[in-house]
């Protein structure tokens, strides 16, 4: 199948891209080149591979989640730039 000057102009269009002659020419041909290069890779026989989402496995490390009590409220509130009680007291940002 060979993609077309006319082909490339709709896409760029709906794209909303500006494309001159030359540019059309230039992509209709590298998107030539890509959909060849693509039936070369159906050509191949992927009947025995597994499907895989990477080509490395990558695993998540959790900490378990555990309830703390902390004794040191009143440094972490001193790290604030204002505290109320045992809060930190920012600007008010919802008028009512």
């Amino acid at each position: 199948m060979k993609i077309t000057k006319e082909e490339v102009k709709k896409v760029a269009h709906l794209a909303r891209l500006e494309l001159n002659d030359n540019a059309v020419s230039n992509h209709a041909e590298q998107l030539e080149k890509i959909l060849e290069y693509i039936k070369q890779l159906e050509s191949i026989d992927t009947d025995d591979i597994p499907c895989t989402t990477r080509a490395i496995e990558v695993t998540n490390i959790f900490r378990k989640d555990e309830k703390k009590n902390s004794d040191c409220i009143e440094e972490l509130l001193e790290l604030g730039p204002s505290k109320e009680d045992k809060y930190f007291k920012v600007p008010k940002i919802i008028n009512e």
